[in-house]
């Protein structure tokens, strides 16, 4: 029962960070909305862009883990 408890517990953490990923990708993407768009970047290869959002990604995963 225990383990069924942490697993559910996992499930939750990830659907928050997703989440958590998605509306930050979304924040940036209306922030810089006139001078670029982040996924036409990406699409053109752009590795600055990429960079940027995979560090994103990762701040705000180290952001949870830390209120977690």
């Amino acid at each position: 029962m225990e383990i069924l408890s942490k697993i559910v517990e996992i499930i939750i953490y990830i659907a928050i960070g997703i989440i958590f990923c998605w509306i930050g990708y979304i924040a940036t993407q209306k922030i810089f909305k006139k001078s670029f768009s982040l996924t036409q970047e990406i699409d053109n290869n752009n590795k600055a862009a990429g960079i940027m959002v995979g560090g994103m990604f990762i701040a705000i995963g180290i952001i949870m883990s830390g209120v977690l």
